[in-house]
């Protein structure tokens, strides 16, 4: 595919104005909702075959989390769309201030392949609610997933306003050296930094959206059975693949027993006593994501769980205890089913352990206690949090989905993806009508009303 002719057909679809009406966004975006409902079934199934996930997580987490996203973004679009008046100061007088919000124009998205309709059409959302025109990445790592995206979007939009480019790296690393107006990448942080540099030598802005050492803080009061209920449901989900999973849990030492017995009990209780045989439980993207996840249990003492089967792609629901500080299973982002349980005595240790890892995608806290709960969120910086819940806080459109520091840059979801995807202009209009005097040379005499207009 010659990815330069697409981007320059988008550049020229882009200035003919055809998708800057209110009316052009609402209909793409109604059909964007359409093709979800009426696809459901072959969306499962491309889930399933990449990932083994079921109907009710494959709905939860991607058909419906999306049809969810653009029933917001109908709902709101010509209230983000319209211009926004602000006060303009007396220096003005009598001129107009406001914000107009643009499309910034072409803009490439790359995602992964963890939940790879959500990280691919929910960026896509805000640009398309923006007006921009895109190229759309999805990965190669979920073929049955990024093949029916490309069927799909293919066959429904035409390919001056959204193209979708299947392949693997050299593909991402081709689209990377063409001059786009703006690229969001979800992934690694290490192929961040290729996608970073590459994006530098085009001065392409970016947003980035990674993960990292997601730290549950249990405090000493906290209810245990609702933790751990909760800590079970969020960690395996989708295998552990996930990026605001808990990634190792911090529980005081005279309860840590209490805690591992209810997340295995809960376990058991979602995914029967086998998880291999739960239609519920899914599988590892690759042989070679489930051969490092394994390696894993080499450096604690699995006290729940532990089994694989490399044929299925399959490892179980694992609890992993007594790995030592700065071993890989405490280092790394796990990214699968293995859960470190920690112990400490005073929560000083707990914030100071938590705090090791910098700038975590999604920090998570149980506890009764207002005091603590303030304490951890103050001291623990993340991109995201929840208390007393996990995972949740993504699922509100009224919340800004992004990292900070090593966990990303910028952030979407509803308003703030419209808001991610548009040049916010700045326009003053001008009175004909009076013309003050004092901006024009000669200035002797003026200094003095300048100084008292700027005051």
């Amino acid at each position: 595919m010659d990815w330069a002719a697409v981007l320059e057909a988008q550049r020229q679809y882009l200035r003919s104005g055809a998708t800057l009406s209110f009316d052009f966004r609402r209909r793409q975006l109604e059909k964007l909702a359409r093709l979800l409902r009426e696809n459901e079934s072959r969306i499962n199934e491309a889930l399933a075959a990449d990932l083994g996930k079921s109907p009710f997580e494959a709905y939860a987490s991607e058909i419906g989390f999306l049809s969810s996203e653009v029933g917001f973004a109908l709902k709101h679009l010509a209230s983000w769309m319209r211009p926004e008046r602000v006060p303009s100061p007396i220096t003005l007088f009598p001129a107009k201030s406001r914000i107009l919000r643009e499309p910034r124009g072409c803009v490439l998205i790359i995602a992964t392949w963890n939940f790879p309709l959500q990280l691919s059409l929910g960026p896509w959302i805000g640009a398309l609610a923006a007006g921009n025109c895109t190229i759309l990445k999805p990965s190669e790592l979920a073929p049955h997933a990024s093949s029916l995206i490309a069927d799909l979007l293919g066959a429904s939009f035409p390919k001056e306003l959204v193209a979708v480019a299947t392949g693997g790296a050299e593909t991402s690393q081709a689209l990377l050296r063409l001059r786009f107006d703006h690229v969001l990448f979800t992934g690694s942080a290490s192929v961040a930094r290729e996608v970073a540099a590459a994006a530098a030598k085009t001065l392409t802005p970016l947003t980035l959206e990674l993960g990292g050492k997601n730290p549950v803080i249990v405090d000493g009061d906290s209810d245990m059975a609702l933790a751990a209920r909760r800590i079970a449901w969020a960690k395996f989900m989708n295998a552990g693949q996930t990026c605001i999973a808990p990634d190792y849990v911090l529980v005081p030492e005279r309860r840590k027993n209490e805690l591992v017995f209810g997340i295995a009990a809960n376990v058991t209780r979602f995914f029967g006593e086998d998880p291999r045989l739960s239609k519920d439980y899914g599988r590892i993207v690759s042989l070679r994501h489930l051969d490092r996840l394994y390696s894993y249990l080499e450096h604690g003492r699995v006290t729940f769980g532990g089994n694989r089967d490399r044929d299925e792609l399959y490892l179980a629901p694992t609890l992993l205890e007594d790995a030592a500080p700065g071993s890989p299973p405490l280092e790394e982002e796990i990214f699968g089913p293995i859960l470190p349980i920690v112990t400490y005595r005073e929560l000083d240790k707990a914030i100071e352990v938590a705090n090791r890892h910098p700038d975590p995608l999604a920090l998570y806290v149980f506890s009764k206690r207002k005091d603590v709960q303030s304490r951890v969120l103050r001291e623990v910086p993340s991109g995201g949090a929840a208390v007393n819940d996990l995972v949740m806080q993504f699922m509100n459109p009224r919340l800004p989905f992004g990292g900070r520091g090593t966990s990303g840059v910028g952030e979407y979801h509803g308003r703030f993806g419209f808001e991610l995807f548009s040049h916010k202009r700045a326009v003053v209009q001008g009175s004909r009508l009076l013309d003050i005097p004092i901006r024009y040379p000669p200035y002797r005499g003026k200094l003095w009303w300048l100084k008292k207009l700027l005051r």
